[in-house]
């Protein structure tokens, strides 16, 4: 099935198969059946096999499906082994906890850059990861073949440095800024993945009000 005919809310719940799955394959457990997947998941049996029918035969009837080939196959579809390249804009307090706690490289990326306005950080290293100049950043983009960039930098700086990356050719933006800048027409194939901690937070005020 083509990409783009496949669902956004299915292609969401990938992640969670991956995480489900790889607690299984700790356990050693070596194979599920679909009503047992989707319990753990909070899915129906019928959601399940839905779900994977999007990408292929997985299980058999009877017998399930092999929890390693499923957990690789799924890594595989959200192109997890590809190792995209990847550069981090804004090492402020924000972007050195994602360098030195998040693990790019189990999500499918090399980090390989960052880039920071203030000459103390400069020059450094963090985690192994060299910070530059962002004045660079427009040079650095043109010599490396960067996939997907991640901006924790204040909302005022966003838009800017979107059009920058986006017009360098960057495919993908992981936006931290807590703010919506614009894509333009002609950046219509960017992806712009937006993470909005006081969303998340509002909305479980809401869920646990009186």
């Amino acid at each position: 099935m083509r990409k783009d005919k496949i669902s956004n809310a299915v292609i969401r719940r990938l992640p969670r198969y991956c995480r489900n799955l790889a607690a299984l394959r700790r356990e050693g457990v070596e194979r599920i059946s679909s009503s047992a997947l989707g319990k753990n998941m909070g899915l129906t049996a019928s959601q399940i096999r839905q779900d994977l029918s999007c990408f292929g035969e997985f299980g058999q009837q009877g017998y399930g499906y092999n929890v390693d080939t499923l957990y690789q196959e799924i890594r595989e579809i959200l192109g997890l082994h590809r190792q995209r390249s990847a550069i981090l804009v804004g090492a402020g307090n924000l972007g050195r906890a994602l360098i030195r706690n998040f693990d790019f490289v189990d999500s499918g990326f090399r980090l390989e850059a960052a880039f920071d306005v203030r000459p103390e950080l400069i020059g450094t290293e963090m985690h192994g990861v060299p910070v530059h100049d962002a004045a660079e950043l427009g040079p650095y983009l043109e010599t490396h073949a960067v996939a997907v960039a991640v901006l924790t930098l204040p909302p005022q700086s966003a838009q800017k440095t979107a059009d920058l990356l986006m017009d360098k050719g960057i495919r993908g933006i992981w936006n931290f800024t807590n703010f919506d800048f614009e894509v333009g027409e002609e950046h219509a194939e960017v992806v712009v993945e937006s993470m909005h901690f006081s969303d998340s937070l509002q909305v479980l005020s809401y869920l646990i009000r009186d």
